[in-house]
């Protein structure tokens, strides 16, 4: 059917369809080898249904899914920071993208990717073209950036709600037609994509502003005349970015396709290929639904085996619904004593506090949530106010709320019950709140960390998260109550009702989690892993948080000074040899004058028009020994220290401590490695001179000196002795330079008057075979031909065989087993491990990596869990983890006395557990600064 007037194209997003049958449903596994398929289950049934739909008079004569293509667009050229926020896909989501797509084709329906650009700019084009030919269309999908599509002929139909979005669809949402989405977008911005747009409008303004200008151009083109000055001097100064938002925002509707509109006619599934498929996939539910519909018999799928539970298994969690009218408000002493008894008859309780924040340090408590069974739960709430505090800071209480100091007076004895235990998910957060209310709460269970050691490596470890994959519960989103933006309200201001049935509820799911989680430990056998790394080393970070790091304001204030003066002469060189002035942070700007202008090689425009001047090319053309790339790199590097440190930092400086009190997070990282937010501590630099420097507005307050204690080389030591190199133990036994003799092994010269590049390059070579590195990855790292760089790595391999057999293996068993393993029996999934193209390299360098990085993160987790026993008689506090480091506050004559102890304990953390065939060495160090200690 030739496409033309009468004729009617439905365009389906299909990450919109991935992403949503992903969270909605819970984790499912094929039984004959446990590759994750729930988000294709639900996509199935999703396109299913939609086929089922698509009937009557507005049914389609012809229809396209739209993916994206992996790999990034044309608009990373134009601006590398563009999605760079956004977090990685779940690592179980990964190896079913291939299959959904796969899904498609078996569906009969026609599946379009097209690398370089997004499903929205291919969405973008078929619509244009159908619109041009006399057609209609409909485009499938809620995702506010194809809005601006929508016009004569073209609608969009949002799937979640069935709801048909028109113009005046989009004037509600955006305030403006469909033909000035864009500018809007252009001046708000989207942090979800991380498109800069205008700071401080947003979308309200935003379309004030093009409602009263008419259009981007003409606003930005009148900006002096815009009343209030904070908004025209955004726009005057910021007009760069706004207009590099808009070529970001805007949709490309004019690719050119390799196909045709004709070939996109809707089609009817063949019965024997799209039954194969769903059978390959091992889905029954739908596989009997599509037999049936055709009329012919079901293919046969093997049975997979019973999982029926133990006869003493605790019941199921999910056999008593969810009922949140049941939970019940605590307002009288009696009740709460009621509740106390039911705890003590039970022997356990799951706890939940509510708070008027997320920063443990400052925020008070509003309320505490408790649960003994499922469905059974109370909220007890002490804090919640009305109106706005007088005006001597007071604040005005809800009547019929039990005082604060009395519910806690009442609950301290059970809180801190040793025969009594806790079960909280996150608890270490609640353990800091109660902590600071004189309440030390012991013994815990935490849901978030046995879900850590049961499933890193699977999905997520948040609650709702659980919840929903786990409980197939989706609890009350926080939003619902608390709002977002600036109209956000603190949890202080919730209306009762509400409060009771989100507080009670989070217990409540608290509770069925752990009765699932608990046998579950034992059953894959990562009990170990829970009760010795993860449950005793969350009180100990617990302690870390709230000791702090003590700050000095007047150092960052003046570094911060300093990078700008750094960072303006900088600006002065580059404009001096660009010939002229123009904006240094505009990568447009900088690729005209890079390519154009100075006619340096390796120009490449995007499809804006716009040059490529990410970080890998302004560092080839350094290295070629251009001047103006390579001072745009350094002040880049200084913009950044700047804004994410020295100016950051100071916001995070606690009023009454001085301190920073960073948050860690166990759950953070796949192989064990703790993160850390609020501020991020770990990630300081530490290769460059002005990032080392940071380091110098840690310090130690009077009287006291910060020590420092280093892991050294701890993975390669740890390299050696799983892939059983007897060179490498043997030069770690005596203490030799393993760069320099790994040199000597490989190249054949003397390790001594060895030439430096030479020790570099098998310094590169020792720490990047731990991540797997690649030739091309080891040619950039070194600047030299890729070809030489895979010939160091072939020669490596030959000379240190067991470490080629040791990666092998480990791929080996993870596809095997869907996992690896630590030293210590830390199970690290690897559900893509049998994915195909680009991502198989990455699921191989994850695996082999993550057994060593894991081990070294667990050796350091053992040191720090026995620390405080160590050193519970010094004049000593562990402030910091940062990787392999430990950072101590020290009085200034203990430090000798700490460090001995403090070295004992982190070289001996790995036994008796594990007998390494390489001794643990620690590098110590001791400062009034951190700088100074490390």
């Amino acid at each position: 059917m030739t496409f033309g007037k009468g004729s009617h194209l439905h365009l389906i997003d299909g990450s919109a369809f991935i992403f949503r049958a992903y969270h909605a449903l819970p984790p499912l596994t094929r039984k004959s080898d446990g590759l994750p398929v729930g988000a294709v289950s639900g996509f199935c049934n999703m396109l299913y249904k939609y086929i089922e739909d698509a009937s009557g008079h507005d049914a389609p004569t012809h229809a396209a899914v739209i993916f994206d293509h992996s790999g990034k667009t044309f608009r990373n050229d134009l601006y590398p920071a563009y999605k760079a926020n956004r977090p990685p896909a779940p690592e179980d989501l990964v190896p079913q993208f291939p299959l959904t797509r796969e899904a498609t084709r078996a569906f009969n329906v026609a599946c379009i990717e097209i690398q370089g650009f997004e499903a929205d700019d291919v969405i973008g084009t078929l619509a244009h073209q159908a619109r041009d030919a006399g057609g209609r269309v409909t485009i499938i999908s809620s995702d506010k950036d194809l809005m601006q599509l929508v016009g004569d002929g073209v609608e969009m139909l949002d799937p979640m709600k069935n709801k048909r979005i028109d113009r005046e669809g989009v004037e509600e949402k955006f305030g403006v037609g469909p033909e000035r989405v864009v500018d809007v977008q252009a001046l708000a911005g989207d942090s979800v994509d991380n498109v800069p747009g205008a700071p401080g409008i947003g979308l309200k303004t935003a379309a004030l502003l093009i409602n009263e200008f008419g259009d981007l151009d003409s606003l930005l083109a009148r900006a002096e005349e815009i009343k209030q000055p904070k908004r025209r001097e955004t726009l005057i100064d910021k007009a760069e970015q706004i207009r590099i938002s808009r070529e970001l925002v805007k949709l490309v509707c004019d690719m050119e396709l390799d196909f045709t509109l004709d070939s996109l006619e809707v089609q009817e599934p063949d019965a024997d290929r799209l039954l194969d498929f769903l059978s390959k996939m091992e889905f029954r539910t739908i596989v009997k639904r599509v037999s049936d519909k055709f009329g012919v018999a079901p293919p046969a799928i093997p049975e997979a085996p019973s999982t029926a539970s133990a006869p003493d298994a605790p019941a199921t969690p999910e056999s008593k619904p969810f009922d949140t009218a049941a939970y019940e408000k605590v307002s009288t002493m009696g009740a709460l004593e009621r509740w106390i008894d039911a705890i003590y008859a039970r022997g356990y309780v799951a706890v939940d506090t509510e708070t008027t924040g997320l920063d443990e340090m400052v925020a008070d408590l509003v309320g505490v949530s408790l649960c003994v069974e499922p469905g059974v739960a109370c909220y007890i709430p002490v804090g919640h106010t009305v109106g706005e505090d007088d005006l001597f800071g007071g604040s005005n209480l809800v009547d019929g709320q039990l005082a604060k100091n009395m519910v806690l007076d009442a609950l301290k004895p059970v809180l801190e019950d040793p025969s009594i235990l806790k079960i909280g998910q996150n608890m270490k957060y609640d353990a800091k709140i109660f902590a600071r209310n004189g309440i030390k709460v012991a013994p815990c269970d935490d849901t978030m960390l046995m879900s850590y050691a049961l499933h890193a490596g699977i999905n997520g470890h948040g609650m709702d998260t659980l919840s929903e994959r786990y409980l197939n519960h989706t609890p009350i989103p926080t939003k619902e109550l608390l709002g977002s933006g600036k109209s956000a309200i603190t949890f202080d201001k919730v209306e009762m009702t509400k409060a009771v049935a989100y507080a009670a509820e989070d217990a409540d799911v608290t509770l069925r989690l752990w009765q699932m989680f608990k046998p579950q430990l034992h059953a894959e056998r990562v009990t170990t892993v829970y009760e010795t790394l993860e449950r005793p080393l969350s009180p100990v970070l617990a302690r870390m948080e709230m000791a702090g790091v003590l700050v000095d304001r007047d150092v960052l204030s003046r570094m911060s000074n300093a990078f700008a003066q750094k960072m303006a002469g900088l600006e002065d060189e580059i404009h001096q040899l660009a010939g002229e002035n123009f904006n240094v942070g505009s990568p447009k700007q900088l690729g005209e004058i890079l390519f154009d202008k100075m006619s340096l090689p390796g120009g490449k425009k995007g499809k804006t028009g716009a040059y490529a001047t990410g970080a890998d090319i302004l560092e080839d053309l350094a290295a070629e020994g251009h001047e103006l790339p390579a001072r745009v790199l350094d002040w880049r590097q200084l913009s950044k220290l700047k804004s994410t440190y020295t100016d950051a930092l100071q916001t995070f400086i606690n009023a009454e401590t001085g301190r920073v009190h960073t948050s860690y997070l166990q759950t953070g990282a796949v192989t064990g490695r703790l993160s850390s937010s609020d501020p991020n501590l770990q990630n300081i630099p530490v290769r460059s001179e002005e990032g080392r420097r940071i380091r110098e507005a840690f310090i130690a307050p009077k009287g006291r000196k910060l020590i420092s204690l280093d892991y050294s080389q701890i993975e390669l030591r740890i390299l050696a002795h799983v892939a059983n190199i007897d060179s490498l133990k043997q030069a770690f036994r005596d203490g030799l330079d393993i760069h320099a003799m790994t040199a000597s092994e490989m190249f054949g010269v003397p390790i001594e008057g060895m030439d430096p590049m030479v020790r570099r390059q098998a310094k590169a070579i020792n720490f990047g075979v731990i991540y797997g590195i690649s030739g091309f990855g080891l040619a950039r790292n070194l600047r030299i031909p890729r070809a030489e760089a895979q010939g160091f790595i072939d020669r490596y391999f030959e000379r240190f065989p067991g470490i080629k057999q040791y990666m092998d293996d480990t791929v080996e068993f993870a596809k095997d087993h869907k996992y690896v393993q630590t030293l210590f029996g830390r199970k690290i999934h690897t559900p893509e491990i049998g994915a195909k193209g680009p991502q198989a390299g990455f699921a191989k360098r994850q695996a082999i990596n993550a057994p060593i990085q894991g081990s070294a993160a667990d050796i350091i987790r053992r040191a720090m869990i026995r620390m405080p026993e160590a050193i519970k008689d010094l004049p000593a506090t562990m402030l910091l983890q940062v990787h392999d480091e430990l950072i101590f506050e020290v009085d200034e004559d203990a430090c000798d006395a700490v460090i001995e102890v403090v070295k004992d304990v982190m070289e001996s953390a790995a036994a008796p557990a594990v007998h390494l065939d390489v001794p643990i060495e620690v590098d110590a160090g001791i400062g009034d600064t951190w700088a100074e200690a490390h």
